[in-house]
């Protein structure tokens, strides 16, 4: 699987989560990746692995979140640009990719799957964090 692959199947993946309970994100993601026909011991391993440490994180990634989304509660947020949101924020703050890679990659998955809006608020929001980062 090739990292954007990677990317878009750990943010649909995300985006599922909204819809479970944590203890239910094992069984998800076995059937995700039946159904999307990812054998693959590798991947499932990086899957999960990937998956595991953004939702150890989640408090910090969702006060990010709530901090630069200009008064915004996560709650307000759809659940496909909260996907994107933390897996991107995860980048940029826990993961060796550039920022502006995690960054154009999150708006290209804003592109295609959220409202024409959306790209922007979440490139709005992912370059605070990543300016942040800097200081």
């Amino acid at each position: 699987m090739d990292k954007r692959g990677f990317r878009t199947n750990l943010f649909k993946v995300l985006f599922q989560f909204e819809f479970c309970e944590p203890e239910q994100m094992q069984d998800k993601l076995s059937l995700f990746l039946q159904e999307e026909g990812i054998v693959r011991e590798q991947d499932y391993k990086s899957l999960e692995k990937k998956l595991t440490d953004i939702i150890n994180h989640l408090p910090e990634l969702d006060a990010k979140i709530e901090a630069y989304s200009n008064g915004w509660k996560k709650e307000r947020i759809g659940k496909a640009e909260l996907a994107i949101l933390r897996l991107a924020i995860y980048e940029v703050l826990f993961d060796d990719i550039p920022d502006a890679v995690a960054i154009n990659e999150a708006v290209e998955l804003a592109k295609l799957y959220t409202d024409e809006k959306a790209p922007g608020f979440i490139n709005g929001i992912l370059g605070k964090v990543a300016r942040e980062k800097e200081l």
